[in-house]
C-alpha cells in the first residue's frame, strides 16, 4: 500500500475527530450558548450539510487541479473556520463555522478518496479506501474521547483549538506525500461532468446511494446523542462518556479492517449482513439502555456494524461507478453525509416531542428497517429484470435453431 494512501487517512483523523467530536461536547455547548440539546445537536447537522452540499460542488470545482493543491487548500480552510469556531461567543457563527469548514471537509474527502483507489490495483481498492475510512474510525478511538475529556476539564472551545492543531502536521505530511498531478487517474483531461452524472444517476447506484444513506443516518441519529442517552438514561457518570465513545471508535476501527479485507470478494453479503445486525442492534440498545453494562457492550459492536457496512457501501459505489472517476468520491461522501443530516434531525425531533432519551436510538433502528426494505425492493425487481430477459433469449436461440 503506498505511504500516500495512509497520509490521507492520517488527514481524515483529524477532519474525523471534528465531525464527531460534538457527541460529547452538545451539554457544554448547549449551556455556554444558551440553546437547547437540539439546537446543539443541530450542529453536527451543520457540518452534514455542507458535506452534502460540497462533496460534488468542490469535487467540481477542483477537478482540473492539482491533486495537492486541493488537499492542502481544504486543509487550510478546514484549519482556519475551527480558529474561529473556538474564538466566537455567538452560537450562529458557530453554526457556519461548522458549515465551511464541512464544505473543506467534504473537497478533501472528495478528492481523498479517488486519489487512494487511483493509487492501487482492482484487488486492493477496497483496503485503500478501508485505510481512508480508517482515518474517521481512529478518530473515533483517540479523536473524539481526547475531546470529550478536553471538554470537560477545559471547555469545549479546547476541543476545537486541538483540531486545529492537530490537522497542522497532516498538512505537512500531505505537502510531502502527495503527487502533484490533476484528478484523474492519468492526467489526461477529465471527463465531461455530462458523462460522469449519467454514470453516477443510472439505475444500479441510485439504491446503493440511497442505502448508505439511510445506514449512515441511524448511525449518526444515536451517536449525536450518545452523552445525553449515556449519562442521563443509563445513568453513567460524565466521566464514562469518553470511555463509551473509545469503545465505539474500537468498534468502528474493527468494523473497517474487516470490510476491507472482504468488501471487494463479497460486497452484497457483507452489507446485507451488516445492514441486518445493526437493525437489530439498534433496537437492543434502545431496550438495554437502563442497563450499563449490557449498553456499555453494545457499543462497541454497534460501531463495528455501522462502520463496516458503510465502508462496504462506499466500496461498493466507487466501483459501480467507474465510468465517474471524479465525482464518485463526492457522491458517496453526499450519500453518508444526506444520512448524517437527517440522522441528527430527527433525533432531535423524536427529544423534542417529549419521548426520552432512548427515542433517537428507537429513531436509528427505524432508519434501518427503512434501508433493508429498500434492498429487498431493489433486489426484487432487479431479478424480475432477470426473469423477464431469460425467456426472451431463450426464444431468440430457438429461433435461430
Amino acid at each position: 500500500m503506498p505511504i500516500a494512501v495512509y497520509v490521507l487517512g492520517l488527514a481524515v483523523f483529524a477532519q474525523g475527530t471534528s465531525e464527531f467530536m460534538l457527541s460529547g461536547l452538545v451539554s457544554g455547548i448547549a449551556a455556554d450558548l444558551d440553546v437547547s440539546l437540539s439546537a446543539a445537536g443541530l450542529l453536527t447537522s451543520a457540518f452534514a450539510v455542507g458535506m452534502v452540499v460540497g462533496a460534488p460542488l468542490m469535487a467540481l470545482s477542483s477537478r482540473t487541479w492539482p491533486r495537492r493543491r486541493a488537499l492542502l487548500l481544504f486543509l487550510a480552510v478546514f484549519v482556519a473556520v475551527h480558529v474561529v469556531g473556538a474564538l466566537t461567543p455567538s452560537y450562529e457563527v458557530l453554526l457556519v463555522t461548522r458549515f465551511v469548514g464541512a464544505l473543506a471537509n467534504a473537497g478533501f474527502w472528495a478528492v481523498a478518496l479517488t486519489t487512494a483507489v487511483s493509487m492501487v490495483p482492482d484487488r486492493l481498492k477496497g483496503r485503500a479506501t478501508a485505510v481512508v475510512v480508517g482515518g474517521v474510525t481512529i478518530a473515533c478511538v483517540v479523536g473524539v474521547p481526547a475531546g470529550a475529556v478536553l471538554g470537560e476539564h477545559w471547555g469545549w472551545r479546547s476541543a476545537f483549538w486541538a483540531v486545529a492543531i492537530v490537522s497542522l502536521p497532516a498538512v505537512l505530511a500531505v505537502l510531502r506525500s502527495i503527487p502533484g498531478g490533476r484528478g484523474t487517474d492519468t492526467g489526461s483531461a477529465p471527463l465531461p461532468v455530462r458523462d460522469e452524472l449519467r454514470a453516477l444517476t443510472g439505475p444500479r447506484l441510485r439504491p446503493v446511494l440511497l442505502t448508505m444513506a439511510l445506514v449512515q443516518g441511524a448511525t449518526f441519529c444515536t451517536f449525536s446523542y450518545l452523552e445525553p442517552l449515556l449519562t442521563r438514561e443509563t445513568g453513567l457518570g460524565a466521566g464514562w462518556v469518553p470511555v463509551s465513545l473509545a469503545l465505539f471508535g474500537a468498534g468502528s476501527f474493527a468494523g473497517v479492517t474487516v470490510a476491507g479485507r472482504f468488501a471487494d470478494a463479497r460486497p452484497v453479503a457483507v452489507v446485507a449482513t451488516g445492514m441486518t445486525a445493526l437493525a437489530l442492534g439498534w433496537a437492543a440498545l434502545a431496550l438495554a439502555a437502563g442497563r450499563p453494562a449490557l449498553a456499555l457492550a453494545l457499543i462497541p459492536l454497534l460501531g463495528m456494524l455501522a462502520f463496516g457496512t458503510g465502508t462496504a457501501l462506499i466500496t461498493r459505489v466507487l466501483g459501480l461507478a467507474s465510468g465517474a472517476p471524479t465525482l464518485a468520491g463526492a457522491f458517496s461522501t453526499t450519500a453518508f453525509n444526506l444520512g448524517a443530516t437527517v440522522g441528527p434531525w430527527a433525533g432531535g425531533l423524536a427529544l423534542d416531542a417529549g419521548f426520552g432519551y432512548r427515542a433517537p436510538v428507537w429513531v436509528s433502528a427505524l432508519l434501518m428497517v427503512l434501508a433493508l426494505l429498500v434492498a429487498a425492493t431493489t433486489a426484487k425487481g432487479r431479478r424480475s429484470r432477470a426473469g423477464e430477459r431469460r425467456p426472451s433469449a431463450v426464444r431468440s436461440a430457438r429461433g435461430r435453431l
